[in-house]
C-alpha cells in the first residue's frame, strides 16, 4: 500500500524522531591522569592545545597535540592526556575518524570505565551523524546500544543510518515492538513513531506493518483529513479491486468524508445496483439533509433518484420470498450472502446475519474473503460491534477485503 502523502509526512516526522546528534565536549582529565607526571616538553604543547580547545580552535589544537605525540619516550600518563585531548579537539572539529582512533587508544590503556566508554561511543556516533556519515554513525550507535547504552538519541542515530541504507527490516521490528509495548501498557505511541513505522513499511513494501501503522494512527490521532487520505490511498493501491468501490464509499459516508454530489449519487446508485435500495434511499436522504443533494439545477434529478429507490424497495419486497428460495436452492453461497446483507439493510439484523452465515457455510463462494467482510458489516449494522470486529480480524486476501476490514475495525470503535 503506497501511502505517498503520508510517507512524505512520515519522512519529515522521522527527522524529529531521529533528532540531532549529541553535542558538547566530554570531560577527560580523571584523577589518575592528573596524578601522572607530564614532562614540560609534552605539557607545553598540551597546555596550548587545551587553550585552543577552549577558544574553539579545534584544528589548531589537533596540530599542537600532534607535536606532543612526537615527543620520544612518552609515559602512559602522557599518552593518556594526549589521546584525551585529541578526542576532545577532534569532536569539536567534527572529525569522527580521529575520535575513533583516540578512543581505541584510550580504551587500550584500560583507564576508561564502562560508563565512560559508552559516553565516548555515543559522542563518536553523534559526530559521524552530524557529518552525515550515516554508515559509520550507525556502526558506533549500534555498538553503544549493544554494550548497554540507553540514551534514546543513539537509537535515533541507528534508525537514521538504517533508513538511509535501505535496511528497513530492523527499523520495522524495533519500532513495531515499541509501539505494541506502549499500546499494551495503555500508553499512546507518538505520531512521529507511527510515521516512522509507516515510512519504513512503505519503503520495504510490508503491507502488514503498513496496515498496523495506519490502524494505530487512526486509533490515536483520528481526523477527517487522515481518514480521507487513507481511503484515497487505499483505493489507489496496486491490486485493489474495483468491486470494492461501493465499500470505499460506505466508509467515506461513515467517516464524514463524502466529497460532494458525485459521491452521494454514486454510492446510492451502486448500492441499488448491488441489491441494497434501502441503503441507497438512506444515502440520498442524508445527502438532501446535508444540503448537498436536492439543490440547484440538479435538485429535481436527485429527488427522482430518491423516488427510484422507493420503487426498488417495493419491487424487492414483492420478490423477496422468491429471491430467498432461489438463493437457498443455489449450489453457491454468494446469493445468500448478498440477500442476508440486504435483509440487514431492511432492518432485519438477526435474520440477515444468519442468512450471510448460511451462505458462507454453503460454500462455493466466488470471493470467500468478501463474504467475511460483509458478515462483519452485517453484524456491525445489526448492532454487534464486538462480533463484527472479531469477524473482520479473520479477513485475508490482497485485493482489498483485508484493507477494508482493518479500516472498519477502527471505525467501529468510534461508534
Amino acid at each position: 500500500m503506497k501511502f505517498k502523502t503520508l510517507t512524505a509526512a512520515a519522512v519529515g516526522a522521522a527527522a524529529l524522531v531521529l533528532g540531532s546528534a549529541p553535542t558538547g565536549q566530554l570531560g577527560f582529565a580523571t584523577a589518575s591522569a592528573q596524578a601522572d607526571a607530564v614532562r614540560p616538553e609534552v605539557g607545553k604543547s598540551l597546555s596550548a592545545a587545551s587553550a585552543m580547545i577552549k577558544a574553539g580552535k579545534y584544528k589548531d589544537a589537533l596540530g599542537k597535540i600532534q607535536e606532543a605525540s612526537g615527543v620520544a619516550g612518552r609515559t602512559a600518563g602522557e599518552n593518556y592526556m594526549i589521546e584525551a585531548l585529541r578526542f576532545s579537539a577532534a569532536q569539536g572539529a567534527g572529525d569522527g575518524d580521529t575520535m575513533a582512533h583516540a578512543f581505541d587508544a584510550l580504551k587500550g590503556q584500560g583507564r576508561l570505565a564502562g560508563p565512560q566508554q559508552l559516553q565516548y561511543m555515543y559522542a563518536i556516533a553523534g559526530t559521524y551523524s552530524r557529518a552525515n556519515d550515516d554508515a559509520k554513525a550507525g556502526t558506533w550507535a549500534d555498538r553503544y546500544v549493544k554494550e548497554g547504552g540507553t540514551d534514546p538519541g543513539a537509537k535515533a542515530i541507528l534508525t537514521k543510518s538504517q533508513f538511509k541504507s535501505g535496511d528497513m527490516g530492523p527499523i520495522i521490528k524495533s519500532t513495531m515492538d515499541e509501539i505494541q509495548g506502549e499500546v499494551k501498557a495503555g500508553r499512546t505511541p507518538s505520531l512521529d513513531k507511527l510515521n516512522l513505522l509507516l515510512a519504513a513499511a512503505d519503503k520495504k513494501g510490508d503491507t502488514s506493518a503498513q496496515s498496523y501503522a495506519v490502524e494505530q494512527m487512526l486509533n490515536f490521532y483520528p481526523s477527517p483529513k487522515l481518514w480521507a487520505q487513507v481511503l484515497d490511498q487505499t483505493s489507489r493501491r496496486k491490486g485493489f479491486s474495483d468491486r470494492f468501490n461501493l465499500d470505499v464509499l460506505r466508509l467515506r459516508l461513515a467517516t464524514g468524508n463524502m466529497r460532494g454530489v458525485d459521491d452521494y449519487m454514486e454510492l446510492a446508485q451502486l448500492a441499488a445496483a448491488a441489491g441494497f435500495p434501502e441503503e441507497g434511499k438512506v444515502v440520498v436522504e442524508k445527502g438532501i439533509s446535508a444540503g448537498v443533494l436536492g439543490q440547484g439545477a440538479e435538485g429535481a434529478r436527485h429527488k427522482r433518484l430518491l423516488d427510484l429507490m422507493v420503487k426498488k424497495i417495493a419491487d424487492g419486497k414483492a420478490t423477496q420470498a422468491a429471491d430467498e428460495k432461489a438463493a437457498k436452492d443455489s449450489h453457491q453461497g454468494d446469493a445468500l450472502v448478498n440477500l442476508g446483507l440486504a435483509e440487514v439493510m431492511r432492518g432485519q439484523g438477526a435474520a440477515g446475519v444468519q442468512l450471510i452465515k448460511d451462505g458462507i457455510e454453503k460454500g462455493n463462494l466466488k470471493h470467500p474473503d468478501d463474504a467475511q467482510l460483509y458478515l462483519g458489516l452485517g453484524q456491525y449494522l445489526a448492532g454487534s460491534a464486538s462480533a463484527a470486529q472479531a469477524t473482520w480480524r479473520s479477513v485475508k486476501g490482497n485485493e482489498g477485503a483485508a484493507d477494508l476490514a482493518h479500516l472498519w475495525i477502527v471505525q467501529s470503535r468510534k461508534r
